[in-house]
């Protein structure tokens, strides 16, 4: 261990102590069990979102202004197209900054640019990493102290903010000692091994330079489901446990039905199996058929440098180019529906 790391994770344990917060401790103690019985990660690949730095603001900090996973680099540079759009339609009177927005806007639609200025605020596409821990028995599940909604309704998904809009992107930020040493171990993480092609292995070898510090996101929660190979993600990313088995449930319950076209048998037998799922309550597993599906955790890590969050890599792929999403929209804030 370099002095630097133990003088961090020195302070992170008398901060603690400092505090004499029972919950922290409880937390604290689930990290450490977590990391015994699941002490390897699996990377699954890289994810993308958008942050912003308002030079005017009190504390000009790039702040997340879009969710960090978008699978691609273009998908979060669409969505900054879309808010840059909406801001200059709905979020101003003045032509002036209408005009200095639509700019901004003109370039995302004809170039793929990981960076835009408008009105101020820098706008940057970055790239983060997500990855889960995983012991004998495959990916870590939810913890005990990870929080859940306080009503866990099955029927009313309800609108569920992410945690990540609005996230400071500070590499300081650590919730304990645990967190503090899995953030300095992740400092000299590259991808290695011959499963990634050579360009991908040289340019994360080049981030680790560029952009050394790293900054964990806030934990999120998906499906996974076992086969002969391991496991797969399938499903998005939800900010607690409980919307990852709602999605689940609904899966098994509803859509796949529909989805992949069941006969009756199947689709009932799906059904039953989602309603045993559903019974259960906070239970991280079901399984139908000859398949295992697992509520399991999920953690993102987005590289800093001096300039701030690391933006897509070379060898980061799009499956499609930059695009006009919207249409004409006038400094006098009339839309040309026609165009």
């Amino acid at each position: 261990m370099t002095d630097d790391w133990k003088r961090r994770l020195d302070a992170l344990h008398a901060d603690l102590v400092r505090r004499d917060d029972p919950v922290a401790w409880v937390t604290e103690a689930d990290a450490v069990d977590s990391s015994r019985r699941y002490p390897h990660i699996a990377l699954r690949g890289p994810v993308f979102g958008v942050a912003a730095r308002d030079r005017t603001a009190a504390e000009p900090r790039w702040r997340l202004l879009k969710p960090v996973v978008d699978g691609m680099p273009q998908q979060a540079r669409d969505g900054l197209n879309s808010h840059l759009w909406f801001k200059a339609k709905d979020g101003t009177d003045d032509p002036a900054a209408r005009r200095e927005l639509l700019a901004a806007v003109a370039v995302l639609e004809r170039a793929p640019a990981d960076e835009v200025e408008a009105l101020g605020v820098r706008y940057r596409v970055v790239r983060g990493d997500e990855f889960a821990r995983t012991g004998d028995d495959g990916l870590e599940p939810p913890r005990p102290t990870d929080l859940e909604p306080v009503g866990l309704s099955w029927e009313d998904p309800g609108v569920v903010p992410s945690p990540d809009v609005g996230y400071v992107l500070d590499p300081e930020r650590d919730e304990g000692p645990m967190a503090g040493a899995l953030r300095l171990g992740l400092r000299d993480f590259t991808y290695t091994g011959a499963r990634f092609p050579p360009d991908v292995r040289a340019d994360s070898e080049w981030a680790a330079r560029t952009h050394p510090d790293v900054v964990r996101l806030p934990v999120g929660f998906s499906v996974a489901e076992r086969d002969g190979s391991g496991w797969t993600p399938c499903g998005s990313l939800a900010a607690t446990p409980h919307e990852a088995r709602r999605s689940l449930y609904e899966g098994m319950a509803r859509v796949w039905a529909m989805l992949y076209r069941f006969d009756e048998h199947k689709k009932a037998l799906y059904a039953r199996a989602a309603e045993t799922f559903r019974a259960a309550g906070r239970a991280d597993e079901a399984s139908v058929e000859d398949r295992l599906f697992r509520i399991c955790r999920v953690e993102r890590m987005v590289r800093l440098g001096p300039d701030g969050p690391e933006p897509p890599r070379p060898s980061d792929l799009d499956e499609y180019g930059p695009m006009k999403l919207h249409p004409t929209l006038h400094t006098d804030g009339t839309v040309q529906y026609d165009d």
